[in-house]
């Protein structure tokens, strides 16, 4: 009787040894990751109130749900 299974004798796959990535290549990607949550965190946050970058309401309407998702008062 047949196997419904195939069943090889070949050698098993192995995969490349996984290393740990440096501190000198993971640390740019870390700064630009922290910057661009602050610089999300006060658009969301801060922009449209006393320290306005951009004139008008564009950017407090485009935040105005995540900016109360957050936590922050804005009206």
């Amino acid at each position: 009787m047949a196997s419904l299974f195939h069943t090889s004798r070949s050698a098993p796959i192995t995969t490349g040894t996984m290393r740990p990535i440096p501190l000198r290549e993971l640390l740019p990607w870390a700064a630009f990751g922290i910057i661009l949550s602050l610089l999300m965190l006060y658009f969301v946050g801060a922009e449209q109130g006393a320290t306005a970058l951009i004139a008008g309401h564009q950017v407090h309407e485009f935040v105005h749900d995540g900016r109360h998702l957050l936590g922050f008062p804005c009206h």
